[in-house]
């Protein structure tokens, strides 16, 4: 099966707060080539989802570096947020508890979603420790070859890219960032590497589910996408 490795979005960002932009065209996404099928469970609507490579072949060596350093990215992220930001923290529940995700029923199924972006940890000296954004719109799409792409497509930072099967607990993301309303698309993965993203998407609830991304490459130790159906 070939694999359209659609890819996501990261935006410029302002220091303090996100700014809304119009949502990005659709943009088709990038063959990567043929690769052999792997079923992933069916959804919460009884579709069975096919992903068409494993994501070690595609992600490369630095972002499967910052996927095995997760524990580390949480103890850390969270231990800075938490020195002056306890309680938002403390507020966010299982979104911020690294064991909340749940097996089975992982794929989102495709559609519309509200969602938001926390950011815990800096990865610079002085920068926040806590950052929380407003909900944005994010979508889940199933392509004719049975991949899900999930895409936020508002807001100054957007992202698009692939979901691939990993455990019975987790999804794995590949993708990359759009920055700024002036970019209509988005770039390849690998094609900007400054752009790249790599995380792990979790259910925590019933129509709730988390994108968690361990060390990007911009201003924080651990970034959380939430995604509300």
């Amino acid at each position: 099966m070939r694999t359209f490795l659609a890819v996501a979005a990261l935006a410029l960002f302002s220091s303090a707060c996100e700014q809304a932009a119009p949502p990005a065209s659709d943009r088709a996404p990038t063959p990567a080539g043929p690769a052999p099928a792997a079923s992933v469970p069916a959804d919460g609507d009884g579709q069975e989802v096919q992903a068409s490579a494993d994501w070690r072949d595609v992600a490369t060596s630095e972002d499967a570096s910052r996927l095995g350093r997760l524990d580390q990215a949480w103890r850390m992220a969270r231990a800075e947020a938490d020195r002056n930001f306890a309680g938002e923290v403390e507020a966010l529940g299982p979104l911020v508890d690294p064991n909340a995700g749940q097996a089975g029923r992982l794929q989102p199924p495709p559609g519309v979603y509200r969602c938001r972006s926390i950011k815990l940890g800096s990865n610079s000296p002085g920068g926040l420790g806590y950052l929380e954004y407003p909900f944005f719109r994010c979508t889940v799409e199933l392509t004719p070859g049975g991949d899900l792409i999930l895409t936020k497509t508002t807001g100054s930072q957007r992202t698009r890219g692939l979901l691939y099967p990993d455990t019975d607990r987790r999804l794995v993301f590949i993708g990359a960032q759009a920055w700024g309303s002036q970019e209509s698309g988005y770039p390849a993965y690998g094609q900007m590497p400054e752009r790249d993203q790599i995380g792990l998407l979790e259910r925590i609830g019933s129509r709730r589910w988390r994108l968690v991304l361990p060390w990007p490459k911009q201003e924080s130790k651990l970034e959380i996408l939430e995604l509300i159906g």
